[in-house]
């Protein structure tokens, strides 16, 4: 039996879905107050990120897109 593991174990942050790509959005008051009332209807209660995620979906679906 080897005294040296030849298992390689990687570095750094692990692997996650999605491009990565950081899109920073700023609301105004009026439509942050939307959102959380948006978020505040559904019973699951969606993080702020994932409600704009099924908007977006909701609005592209409904354009056809």
């Amino acid at each position: 039996m080897a005294s040296i593991s030849d298992n390689k174990k990687s570095r750094g942050r692990p692997v996650t879905t999605g491009t990565g790509i950081m899109i920073g959005v700023r609301l105004q008051p009026e439509q942050l107050a939307a959102l959380d009332a948006w978020i505040e209807a559904h019973p699951e209660t969606p993080t702020r990120p994932e409600a704009i995620r099924r908007l977006l979906t909701l609005g592209m679906t409904a354009q056809g897109a």
